[in-house]
């Protein structure tokens, strides 16, 4: 696995809010907007911001979060193939990482796994077709 973080998701509880601080508040641009559901925002070269719909990160990552939970961030390391996807699973199962999620065709048109460090955060390993891959992939 590359030492690359592609994307930073965080889990807000109201992505217009969140469109509202960082766009006209801090008078970021926005990448990708898909109102009510995320919002993707370049933060620099081959790296995104994320912000989520919770209730859509809790589902697609499977996690509830509970005080008990892991914090509601996950980071993303983007690969250009869906195998990639696979061997990079792989790879994180052998090294310890529990849980391990196999790799799933997303609605969204991607193909994506999830794994957990030491501490409960969760990595996504991703592919996304497109315009994003363009932009996260070196």
């Amino acid at each position: 696995m590359d030492q690359r973080i592609s994307f930073i998701t965080l889990a807000v509880a109201d992505v217009d809010r969140s469109r509202r601080f960082y766009l006209d508040g801090l008078g970021w641009t926005s990448t990708v907007d898909v109102p009510g559901e995320v919002l993707m925002i370049c933060v620099g070269e081959h790296v995104m911001l994320s912000l989520w719909d919770r209730a859509q990160f809790e589902e697609e990552v499977g996690v509830d979060l509970t005080p008990d939970a892991p914090p509601p961030i996950a980071l993303a390391h983007n690969v250009a193939t869906r195998e990639e996807v696979d061997t990079v699973l792989a790879t994180a199962r052998s090294a310890g990482a529990d849980p391990v999620g196999e790799g799933v065709e997303r609605s969204w048109g991607g193909y994506t796994g999830y794994f957990a460090d030491p501490d409960g955060f969760r990595w996504e390993v991703a592919f996304n077709p497109g315009v994003i891959a363009e932009i996260v992939l070196p």
